[in-house]
């Protein structure tokens, strides 16, 4: 399989190497959390002279005798060698039962510097501060992103390689199939896994076609404002027997093994959550079109989810901003950086045009505003609002 150098990725977990953290790579299963942690070990073999790597990849029968914590924490101290920078890497830490009492102990004796990853419904986030007793920092790794596939294709004009990479989304591991069925069957069955094995078994689901059909029913709703209450009416109408409380527990556990990413809605003149109602966002696009088709793509909409990753792949925070009953997009916050933004298809024709910048225009702040959206142009501006082409702004940070 062809590889990228996932720079973005790799800067941050160098910039903890040292660090007295358990660091923990976290994200959806195939988004290259492995690949991540194999080039970082052959940048320590590259620049540190003096490193001992002790290396555990549970997926391997190699190390399957270690799929005991006393067995796991005896093989790492008989790797141990005084004189040497020792790094810990295990890989799908998960298939050891108990792997968090190894992981604390080692961690308290201050002798190595560990890394970990693990399929995300067993290692979410929400876990780690009852998991681990020392202090964490979590990497989270998105699939590839617009500027990833185009590196990926060497493709140089970004117009024509977001029309492709909407449809294909950035799982790079369906790249490897040459048709758009055999494609699709693998992201698929990516989250078949997820849905199935990873959060059913964690949370032994015994209705597992529900919690299906929540997952249908999110994809088919992205960018939408989504109500438990009313997803289990259309649920029962459809005589699937449920509850909003369960429907609520579900999205829950699709949000916190990355399959979803829930964005509040955020009142930008009283500045305060809204507390009902929020949006979900897809973590790649690949999956809704695997799953539900592309009989009825509504491009505008997986625009609008493309987007939502990339801020939170840039590490914003994300709301959906609510103001006068308008709707703004997105309110993205980074530390003291501000920005609103709509998303459009297009804006050529006038009535779309006052509709997106309309809300924007009815805030009174000075931060940045901006209208993305299909322009096939440079960035210009209007009342003071940049229009800006969206497959320019995904590739340039």
């Amino acid at each position: 399989m062809k590889l990228i150098e996932r720079t973005k990725y790799l800067e941050q977990l160098k910039s903890v190497q040292g660090v007295p953290d358990i660091k923990v790579i976290t994200g959806i299963r195939r988004c290259g959390k492995s690949k991540l942690m194999e080039a970082f070990i052959e940048h320590i073999k590259n620049t540190d002279a003096n490193a001992n790597i002790i290396y555990i990849d549970f997926t391997e029968l190699d190390f399957e005798e270690l799929k005991e914590y006393h067995e796991l924490n005896a093989y790492v101290k008989n790797a141990y060698v005084e004189s040497k920078n020792n790094y810990l890497f295990i890989d799908e830490v998960q298939m050891c039962e108990g792997f968090e009492k190894t992981l604390n102990s080692l961690h308290a004796s201050e002798k190595y510097d560990i890394y970990v990853t693990g399929s995300n419904a067993f290692l979410l986030s929400s876990d780690l501060a009852t998991l681990f007793t020392g202090r964490t920092f979590s990497i989270e790794v998105f699939p590839f992103s617009l500027k990833e596939y185009m590196e990926y294709y060497e493709l140089k004009d970004a117009y024509e390689a977001y029309t492709q990479y909407r449809k294909m989304g950035g799982m790079s591991g369906s790249y490897l199939y040459t048709d758009e069925n055999s494609r699709a069957s693998y992201v698929n069955d990516v989250f078949e896994t997820l849905v199935i094995r990873d959060i059913v078994q964690k949370f032994k689901i015994r209705n597992t076609p529900l919690i299906e059909k929540i997952a249908d029913y999110l994809m088919d709703n992205i960018s939408n404002v989504v109500s438990a209450n009313k997803m289990a009416n259309t649920l029962e109408s459809n005589k699937i027997k449920t509850n909003d409380k369960t429907v609520g527990t579900y999205i829950g556990y699709l949000c916190n093994a990355f399959g979803f990413y829930r964005i509040r809605r955020y009142d930008i003149r009283g500045k305060k959550y809204l507390a009902s109602n929020d949006k979900y966002y897809l973590a790649d696009p690949s999956f809704r079109s695997a799953r539900i088709g592309n009989k009825n793509p509504d491009y505008g909409r997986i625009s609008e989810n493309l987007v939502a990753i990339e801020l939170l792949r840039r590490g914003y925070e994300v709301y959906a901003g609510v103001l006068y009953k308008k709707e703004i997009d997105f309110v993205a916050i980074k530390r003291d950086e501000k920005i609103y933004i709509q998303v459009s298809e297009y804006i050529d024709n006038p009535e779309t045009f006052e509709r997106e910048y309309t809300p924007l225009l009815a805030i009174k702040d000075a931060y940045p505003k901006m209208i993305l959206a299909r322009t096939h142009q440079e960035n210009y501006q209007y009342e003071g609002i940049q229009i800006v082409d969206i497959a320019n702004w995904l590739i340039n940070e």
